[in-house]
């Protein structure tokens, strides 16, 4: 037998073995899906009557990764795109949700059953790869024509089982370019404010699949239509009607902070229709630090709106919006490097705008930061969804075409061990004088080491 190159070779001859020693055996959810779309799964799941004892008796190399819930990982030999791996798992029933989040036990059972547990029709259809046949118990194929995404069943108890259904079904009906059915939607209307028993780190890995695909956007307004905001983001709430140009002279009175405010009138953009042209002009793939940025880069803006007679102020936004950022990352448990980028990119959202005017040490700090270039896109797109050029975005990408390294970051002049060898104590002012040194060398005003000693007896007199 020749040795898989592919999962989907070796999903195929995984079903191949359990159905010769006598098991049912089937590809099932996603990956149906996405063979039925013309996409490559990124992945196969495989469901099988053989419990799975079994299944780790019929195969070499396994990882019992869920062996209550009957799912066993099976591994496979080592392709050029990496260690092939499917997971199988048993067909079977689940009993209860009491957690609304797992259940409390299943039950072994039928692929007709095990694909009535399942959450939207179109993932709950199972293929044959021997025969070339696909099972469908729930309508699925023809959802997926009708492009419909359908909860199986009743959407209330699909919920009610996993809130986190509510979200992933956003997610699948945004990326596949679904309609969601009138009844799923009004269970999700329904069940929103429940989502909240979900843990922040699910939570967290569904805003990330989300916030990554090019259909952000739509996403994004589907999940604030829908009320999942409320609990999980309720920081963008006060966004929507807050204008975020210039007011008409008869404009609409200032909605109050922390509010919704009223329709803003023909011609006006609100905050939050901003925010989402902002995540469309980003792009195709992104970083999910960059998307997250660009969803809450103008989060500060409700909370320090002003006026005055003719437009609206917002002063001191980008540091409100660091530190909502910041607590926002931390409550969804994000990684430590995760929020830093994101509070960076929020804080610096508007920084650049004046690139041409600023000063050589100043911009020269921004631009060998690691997330500039994630920082350039996001200036880009904030400057393209408010009607203004984006100049100064060229300006920095030239910059850095054009300066070396050792421009942009040179070796420093003077360290602290310099200014102890000189006799001076570390400090308050210690940082004062690298400091300055250190503008002085980015600004081009000093070169050699006896200038910096200049800066330093400077410094020192003042």
């Amino acid at each position: 037998m020749s040795v898989p190159l592919t999962e989907r070779d070796f999903a195929l001859d995984v079903v191949r073995r359990l159905r010769e020693a006598g098991y049912e055996a089937l590809w099932a959810g996603g990956c149906v899906r996405d063979e039925l779309l013309g996409i490559l799964p990124k992945d196969y799941d495989v469901a099988t009557s053989a419990l799975p004892e079994e299944v780790r008796r019929m195969f070499r190399r396994t990882v019992a990764v869920g062996m209550s819930f009957g799912v066993v990982e099976v591994l496979g030999p080592r392709a050029p795109e990496g260690l092939l791996k499917v997971q199988v798992a048993t067909f079977r029933s689940d009993v209860s949700y009491s957690d609304g989040r797992r259940p409390d036990a299943v039950v072994f059972s039928s692929a007709r059953e095990d694909a009535l547990r399942r959450d939207f029709t179109i993932n709950g259809m199972f293929f044959d790869p021997l025969e070339n046949r696909l099972i469908d118990y729930v309508g699925g194929q023809d959802d997926l024509r009708a492009r419909l995404l359908r909860a199986i069943g009743d959407p209330f108890r699909r919920f009610d089982e996993d809130k986190l259904r509510m979200l992933r079904g956003v997610r699948q009906a945004t990326h596949f370019d679904l309609e969601i059915d009138p009844g799923t939607v009004n269970a999700m209307r329904a069940m929103a404010s429940r989502i909240g028993v979900v843990s922040a780190e699910r939570i967290a890995e569904e805003l990330r699949k989300l916030l990554v695909d090019a259909t952000r956007a739509r996403g994004m307004r589907t999940f604030v239509d829908l009320g999942l905001a409320e609990s999980i983001l309720p920081e963008l709430l006060p966004m929507q009607g807050l204008p975020q140009g210039l007011p008409r002279p008869d404009g609409p009175a200032l909605p109050p902070p922390g509010r919704p405010g009223p329709d803003v009138g023909e011609g006006v953009v609100d905050l939050w229709e901003h925010v989402l042209r902002v995540l469309d002009l980003l792009g195709g793939e992104v970083s999910f630090s960059l998307a997250m940025a660009a969803l809450l880069h103008d989060v500060g803006k409700p909370r320090t709106v002003g006026r005055t007679p003719d437009r609206y102020t917002f002063y001191g936004h980008e540091h409100v919006g660091r530190r909502m950022a910041g607590e926002i990352a931390e409550r969804l448990k994000l990684s430590n490097d995760e929020q830093k980028r994101i509070e960076w990119l929020v804080e610096k959202h508007q920084i650049l705008s004046d690139a041409r005017q600023m000063r050589p040490s100043k911009l020269k700090t921004l631009l060998i930061h690691p997330g500039i270039h994630e920082l350039l896109q996001l200036h880009r797109a904030d400057a393209l969804a408010s009607g203004r050029d984006t100049d100064h975005v060229a300006h920095c990408e030239d910059l850095l075409a054009r300066w070396s390294r050792a421009e942009l970051d040179p070796p420093p002049l003077l360290t602290g061990d310099d200014l102890i060898q000189a006799g001076h104590k570390p400090g308050p002012n210690f940082k004062k004088l690298l400091d300055a040194v250190r503008e002085a060398q980015l600004d081009g005003a000093i070169h050699k080491k006896e200038e910096a000693w200049d800066v330093v007896t400077r410094q020192q007199s003042e």
